[in-house]
């Protein structure tokens, strides 16, 4: 079975064939960079770690995967310099931040479509409504067996895989599917380590999971993908269908800079190295590019930060 350890290293291996949009490279740049949070965004902030440690082999660059409301936390008590994030900071967060004087900047990364998946030996469950979808995750739900869903399906009972409380994929998924976030049943099995959600599908034919499009991508051979239908037709998660909205999960992947941090030239060299390349890296790890525009913008965005920042 594939699993994002593995093919992270594939996805990076393959990245260092290529050239990499970098500033001029001080390889005396000394100093460490810290970041945690969001178990999707992860493969993209690993995988650039990886590639500017072999240009600045004297920065440190450490990547935590404590779940966006993890990281969240970390960030508002200045332990990290950035926060990766699978949703938009929270207010109680951001007041957390302000308390600690920490000042910050959104960037944008990619696109992501939270992918709704089974067992491949699941022939039936080729699709379902978000009202479905709902009665499935919804707290108290009475849905315990295939056959609560669908008359036709079998009487079997259903596994249930997802992210932690700590997670921003749990967070964004509640919010649209119940209307309100967090929002769900407590009787499934969680984990901010997609890879366990993961494992456990492919190993249970009546298992169900939502996740990062990423993970689905990389295990497609052991996972199959439910379309999903909202107000028209089912529609499966794909470039496209991401991009263009039209998935009814799809989302934006963002990082949360601290101003401050950005004073010392570790971290800045690392962000923006990040935002060079993070077209290209989303791309390889398995997540949808912004337009090239919005990179540019968030590069003009980060150096007014910088500036500000180091008046």
């Amino acid at each position: 079975m594939l699993v994002r350890n593995i093919m992270s290293s594939l996805a990076i291996l393959a990245l260092g064939c290529s050239a990499w949009a970098a500033d001029k490279v001080d390889t005396s740049l000394k100093g460490e960079v810290k970041l945690d949070g969001s178990s999707t965004v992860f493969p993209i902030a690993e995988a650039t770690a990886e590639e500017f440690q072999k240009l600045y082999p004297n920065v440190r660059v450490t990547v935590g995967l404590s779940g966006t409301g993890g990281g969240m936390k970390k960030f508002g008590a200045g332990e990290i310099d950035i926060a990766n994030a699978s949703r938009k900071m929270k207010p109680e967060e951001a007041k957390k931040a302000q308390e600690g004087k920490i000042e910050y900047t959104e960037l944008p990364l990619a696109y992501d479509g939270i992918s709704v998946v089974v067992n491949p030996a699941n022939k039936w469950a080729k699709q379902l409504t978000m009202a479905q979808l709902k009665a499935i995750w919804q707290p108290g739900s009475t849905v315990k067996t295939w056959k609560d869903i669908d008359p036709s399906w079998p009487n079997e009972p259903i596994k249930l895989y997802g992210p932690g409380a700590d997670s921003g994929t749990f967070d964004f998924f509640t919010e649209q599917v119940m209307g309100t976030a967090r929002l769900s049943r407590k009787d499934y099995v969680a984990s901010e380590d997609d890879n366990v959600l993961v494992t456990g599908v492919a190993k249970d034919k009546n298992a169900m999971a939502y996740f990062g499009y990423a993970y689905y991508l990389e295990n497609q051979n052991t996972l199959k993908v439910v379309a999903l239908a909202k107000d028209k037709d089912a529609v499966v998660p794909g470039d496209k269908t991401i991009e263009d909205g039209s998935y009814p999960l799809s989302r934006p992947l963002v990082i949360y800079a601290s101003n401050n941090a950005a004073k010392r030239p570790e971290v800045k060299a690392f962000l923006t190295f990040l935002l060079k390349n993070a077209g290209k890296l989303s791309k390889e790890v398995g997540y949808i590019p912004l337009k090239d525009a919005a990179y540019t913008d968030a590069l003009k965005k980060l150096d007014t930060a910088f500036s500000a920042a180091a008046k």
